[in-house]
């Protein structure tokens, strides 16, 4: 599946939006791709994954114990990716702003495992679940992603092999340009929700 195929499947859903939004990462973006619109059509949900796990399958040779994914947004895209490579899937949780496993939920130690995100932008959740992986014993040795809005520069740590990789451009908070500033903010992620 190429970059517009990708693309035509989040305009389709209704998932390729227009305006000021605030990334989880807290950076300022004039697009967001809300996965969870293009993930909630079970069918559309498999094209994306089985493209995605074709080509996690041509990257990295070993095989995974668990899919693990950050809450919200990867909760979708780990299932399917899990249903895909045929492992179990999982999800962390932020407590206290830290991710943690819940639900019963348990990594056995060594555990080969691919941490799964909807949306890569600066890698910093992908980091902080892979630290998590890794306290609670896992060993990731690979992350995949719907859509790198980094274009390939973001650091996560380990392989990241994305659906499509797109250059998003994003601003600090002091460096949103004007015709930005002048539109009124949306904060979509689920970083910000307070209870």
């Amino acid at each position: 599946m190429n970059t517009d195929a990708v693309l035509d499947e989040f305009r389709a859903a209704g998932a390729l939006l227009e305006g000021h939004f605030v990334l989880s990462s807290g950076r300022h973006s004039g697009a967001y791709l809300q996965c969870a619109r293009v993930l909630m059509e079970a069918k559309r949900a498999d094209r994306l994954c089985q493209a995605l796990a074709d080509k996690i399958r041509a990257r990295i040779d070993d095989p995974f114990d668990l899919v693990v994914s950050p809450a919200m947004g990867g909760v979708v895209v780990g299932y399917e990716m899990g249903r895909q490579l045929g492992v179990p899937s999982i999800f962390m949780e932020r407590v206290d702003g830290r991710f943690t496993l819940r639900r019963g939920f348990d990594i056995a130690p060594g555990a080969r495992v691919l941490m799964v995100e909807d949306v890569v932008t600066t890698g910093l959740s992908s980091r902080e679940c892979i630290a998590a992986i890794a306290a609670a014993g896992g060993n990731c040795v690979a992350a995949a992603c719907l859509a790198d809005r980094s274009n390939g520069t973001a650091d996560v740590g380990v392989p990241l092999v994305s659906l499509v990789a797109l250059a998003v451009p994003s601003y600090a908070e002091d460096e949103v340009p004007p015709e930005l500033a002048a539109i009124p903010v949306t904060k979509p992620g689920s970083r910000f929700l307070k209870s």
